[in-house]
């Protein structure tokens, strides 16, 4: 077994893990999403030890082990004959001191191993634009941006969360659709359609948003049915003004006429078409847009490791 890293990107839905052996990708893994800012380093190691790890043990178990070696439950490391030797997690909510309970929880599990923790918008920066200066941006369940010089990120202006901020993401598009559905300020098969097709009441509705854990997942999870009625103009105007402000109140404020903006998430990926026609109206050029940032997370890192 030649070297190994592990490279997740972790939203506050899901997290995608790639394993690289000897520089060739060996294996991609989904688990659930973790954000250090919402969950424990209990509830984060859970993920990692139920879900993670059991897989991890089948990409990277040697063949030729016997079926008598001791491997540990709740963790691996070198001595178990299964070696990590980086981690790189890039994830929502990695941030200030947050940081360090995402990477106590990694190596209370995956013993052994450098890891290196990071922002999710680090992981934007680097997969659209590698060591090039740009403007990264995420437009997933949550929306964020920043500046990157080609090596870090010298200017965020702050996401501010779904009730504060986050235009132009999952979570936020959900609450202007939702409160428009209430309100009644959708038209009347658009209403019966989405009821039909969730099976909520408003007092469902209510106490997903204001009681339970993660009301932004709750909210982003109708994202779907804004794709399926984009061609509704009620829709469409929701999307639209939602992208119109992301790009006002976050992109300009960063050098937009120098250079392109780049964008990462399945929010920007499937309304891809809007958020063009939104940007062309600020003038901003648009130039990469992902789903995922995970393909070009492995090829930087293999550019930086090798």
């Amino acid at each position: 077994m030649g070297k190994v890293i592990l490279i997740a990107d972790s939203g506050t839905t899901k997290t995608d893990w790639s394993v690289v052996n000897d520089y060739l990708l060996a294996g991609s893994i989904q688990t659930k999403g973790m954000n250090p800012y919402f969950q424990s380093c209990e509830e984060i190691m859970e993920e990692i030890r139920t879900v993670l790890i059991p897989q991890l043990k089948i990409l990277l178990t040697d063949n030729t082990s016997k079926e008598g070696d001791n491997y540990c439950v709740n963790s691996i490391s070198r001595v178990d004959g299964i070696s990590v030797d980086e981690v790189y997690f890039y994830g929502a909510g990695c941030v200030f001191d947050k940081v360090d309970i995402m990477r106590d929880s990694i190596s209370s599990c995956i013993k052994n191993s450098e890891i290196h923790v990071y922002s999710d918008l680090l992981a934007a920066a680097h997969s659209t634009c590698g060591l090039e200066a740009g403007i990264a941006c995420i437009m997933g369940t949550g929306s964020n941006s920043c500046f990157y010089d080609g090596q870090q990120i010298i200017k965020n202006v702050p996401p501010l969360g779904f009730i504060l901020g986050d235009e132009g993401g999952g979570a936020t598009l959900g609450r202007l659709l939702v409160s428009d559905i209430l309100k009644e300020m959708m038209p009347k098969y658009l209403r019966d359609a989405f009821f039909e097709r969730y099976k909520l009441t408003q007092a469902e509705i209510l106490n997903n948003v204001y009681k339970l854990p993660f009301p932004n997942r709750f909210l982003a999870s109708f994202s779907p049915f804004l794709y399926e009625f984009i061609d509704v103009p009620e829709i469409k105007e929701i999307v639209f003004k939602s992208f119109i402000s992301f790009i006002k109140r976050n992109v300009m404020q960063y050098d937009y006429e120098k250079y392109t903006a780049n964008f990462v998430g399945s929010v920007a990926y499937h309304f891809k078409d809007v958020l063009v026609e939104a940007t062309e109206t600020q003038k901003v050029r648009v130039g990469r847009i992902f789903k995922s940032p995970m393909s070009e997370l492995v090829n930087y890192h293999n550019i930086r490791i090798l």
